[in-house]
């Protein structure tokens, strides 16, 4: 898609004479969007499930997002894809990720259509839409809509965010990383080259500095234009690593299991009324290969360590909360948080990779090994209990904190049951979107928010022509269920 229009490209305006006394200039008006537009923020949050905040049954401290449904409304309702890629791919473009190229993760590329992993030219994205409306518009974070072979510096950049219609972007263009130590940090279009990174640094709070200076810049050279801004976390994907004092705040809350908390969560969303009364949990996952058995059954010694995973989970989603308040802070102290469309979501449930037992060597649970080859040292390497959760130890936890994590619907991120597709959604516009504190239950999936971000803009979607397709999605009905609890 082409960039904005440029003084070049729009025809000229005045009049061209013999001699310049002869002559009238004219410049293009700037490019703005329609009076009022709002500014857009879409938080995305990785591989979290549909119970891990506040404002769905969780226990874990999340004051701001506490904040974000009573003054918006909480979708109950809502589906995305099973795996990261997909979603993010659904999401920027308002279409089936089979058709723009992402039937799966962009790791690999077997040379099919569906499997192209680089977003095609004829479908603008979200960013496109809106920047070529007049909007400022800024990524931080997970980017993961680009094949393996094409983020190394000699390939092409044509899926990389800044070709995508972001005009700043900070973060990890790869599906996961290292949050005390990322692997490979961009900035737009080029490496940053980091000899050591500062004691106590972490990923989750480096890109939120990075968005409040880009949203501070943005003001300091113009105070009406509006913005849209993509805050896509790598939290909480795995490995998991957390800051030390977000983890102490969680010492011994899981000692009490995962069966226990479960249970807790879904008494909460009852009470909230998030599921009609009446309704059941689900048994625990039994599945084979996705079972999850009784937490009282384990051993001691296991019961502390699976424990101590899901205190640096708690962590992570803490720290987000944490982030997205100085976010959100920051817009509020400009005055213009009122007239912000804030979205807040996951890409897809609460995972398994961590398999039965949990892992503190991550990426050996992504190791085929073939009949008769010993798994050695094994899928697992101990570590400190004091470790876990630091630099040092690459943790996930087992399966059954990731059912807990998607209470009460049953399995995980990549099935396309219900625990892998049904994900936390808040929404908040207090200049528009009236029924503030409520809650909707009619059926969204993950392509329905970018016709509903341009409606809300006063921005057309683009329409069939210039090699683009045709869309059948106007966002109508998505609106409609925003302002209808029926």
């Amino acid at each position: 898609m082409a960039g904005p229009p440029s003084r070049r490209s729009v025809p000229f305006g005045g009049r061209i004479g013999r001699t310049p006394a002869e002559s009238v200039s004219w410049w293009p008006a700037p490019l703005r969007p329609p009076v009022g537009a709002p500014n857009i923020v879409v938080v995305l949050v990785d591989d979290m499930g549909f119970s891990d905040i506040g404002p769905f049954g969780s226990e874990i401290a999340t004051p701001t997002l506490d904040r974000l449904a009573e003054r918006g409304l909480r979708l109950t309702n809502y589906h995305t894809t099973p795996v990261c890629s997909p979603a993010r791919a659904a999401l920027m473009t308002g279409i089936n990720p089979h058709r723009v190229g992402y039937a799966s993760v962009a790791n690999y590329d077997p040379g099919f259509p569906g499997y192209t992993m680089e977003l095609p030219d004829d479908v603008p994205t979200l960013a496109e839409c809106l920047r070529d409306a007049g909007y400022a518009t800024f990524a931080v974070g997970k980017w993961h809509l680009t094949r393996d072979a094409s983020m190394q510096d000699a390939a092409s950049r044509r899926s990389w965010p800044i070709q995508k219609g972001f005009e700043r972007y900070y973060g990890v263009l790869e599906g996961l990383t290292n949050l005390h130590h990322p692997h490979r940090l961009v900035r737009d279009n080029s490496p940053v080259e980091v000899d050591r990174y500062p004691d106590g640094y972490y990923l989750t709070d480096d890109i939120t500095d990075e968005a409040i200076g880009m949203i501070k810049a943005l003001r300091a050279g113009d105070s009406d234009k509006p913005f849209f801004l993509n805050v896509a976390h790598s939290a909480v994907h795995g490995p998991l690593m957390a800051k030390p004092e977000d983890m102490a705040r969680y010492r011994g809350r899981y000692d009490q299991g995962w069966d226990r908390v479960r249970e807790e969560r879904f008494s909460r969303q009852l009470a909230a009324g998030l599921f009609p009364a009446g309704t059941v949990l689900a048994p625990r996952n039994f599945e084979p290969g996705w079972d999850v058995g009784p937490w009282d059954e384990l051993p001691a010694g296991e019961r502390k360590l699976f424990a101590r995973y899901q205190e640096v989970y708690a962590a992570m989603v803490d720290n987000v909360d944490q982030n997205l308040g100085r976010l959100l802070g920051t817009i509020a102290a400009l005055g213009e948080l009122d007239n912000t469309v804030v979205v807040f979501t996951s890409d897809n449930g609460g995972t398994a990779e961590g398999g039965e037992r949990g892992t503190r060597s991550y990426f050996k649970q992504f190791v085929d090994y073939p009949d008769g080859v010993p798994v050695w040292p094994g899928r697992d390497v101990p570590r400190d209990l004091e470790l876990i959760g630091g630099p040092r130890a690459l943790v996930q936890y087992p399966r059954g904190w990731g059912m807990a994590s998607n209470t009460p619907f049953r399995l995980y991120k990549a099935n396309t049951h219900a625990g892998g597709i049904r994900v936390p959604f808040l929404v908040s516009w207090p200049a528009r979107l009236p029924g503030a504190g409520g809650i909707r239950t009619q059926y969204q999936y993950v392509t329905d928010l970018l016709p509903t971000l341009l409606a809300a803009a006063g921005i057309d979607r683009p329409s069939e022509g210039a090699g683009r397709p045709a869309r059948s999605l106007d966002g109508s009905s998505f609106v409609a269920n925003l302002h209808d609890p029926g």
